[in-house]
């Protein structure tokens, strides 16, 4: 979710910017774009269809999914808020691996996305979605890189993020936002 807002935002913020200057929108020139959609496709797998593999067979995909992006990102790390993007992938990708190949998220952060009967059925250690894995912070490793952030809670979709997600929802704003494509044409003399 906070993803697809920072692209719906980077957007608006770049059209806007090439109208306000009166010139074309040029989107930024990913190359290698396949090999992000290849990146979708373990992802895919491990959550939309969870129930046909085994957890450990869900946590390769998902660990192969964000090393995949992290390819892709690191080809075109020249583009303008690539590197920020990077760094989003790189904090996922240590928390997922450290913890087993599944995002942690606390008891206290489910809480607010599950009722509390339903959570009460959940074993610290099993998976909470088709990502996540239940973990008390104590027995979390790098506990402040997990699913840890909520929106408020008056905004209608709750879902829970990382730091890593706001640096790459940050990075992608960026990409779609800026004027120029890449870091080499912002720089001076």
């Amino acid at each position: 979710m906070i993803l697809l807002l920072s692209l719906v935002a980077g957007l608006v913020i770049g059209l806007a910017w090439a109208y306000g200057h009166k010139t074309p929108y040029h989107p930024p020139e990913l190359r290698h774009f396949g090999l992000a959609f290849t990146a979708y496709l373990p992802q895919f797998v491990a959550i939309q269809l969870p129930e046909l593999f085994p957890d450990w067979l869900d946590a390769v995909c998902l660990t192969l999914s964000q090393v995949l992006l992290l390819g892709f990102a690191w080809l075109n790390r020249k583009i303008i808020g690539m590197p920020i993007l990077i760094c989003g992938v790189v904090l996922n990708l240590a928390v997922m691996t450290a913890n087993s190949g599944f995002m942690p998220i606390s008891p206290q952060t489910a809480s607010r996305l599950i009722s509390e009967e339903a959570l009460l059925d959940i074993q610290p250690g099993s998976r909470i979605g088709p990502k996540d894995i239940l973990l008390h912070p104590q027995d979390t490793r790098l506990e402040g890189l997990a699913d840890r952030f909520l929106p408020a809670a008056w905004f209608p979709y709750q879902v829970a993020f990382s730091l890593g997600d706001v640096f790459i929802a940050i990075g992608a704003f960026w990409i779609l936002a800026r004027p120029t494509n890449h870091l080499s044409e912002n720089r001076g003399p």
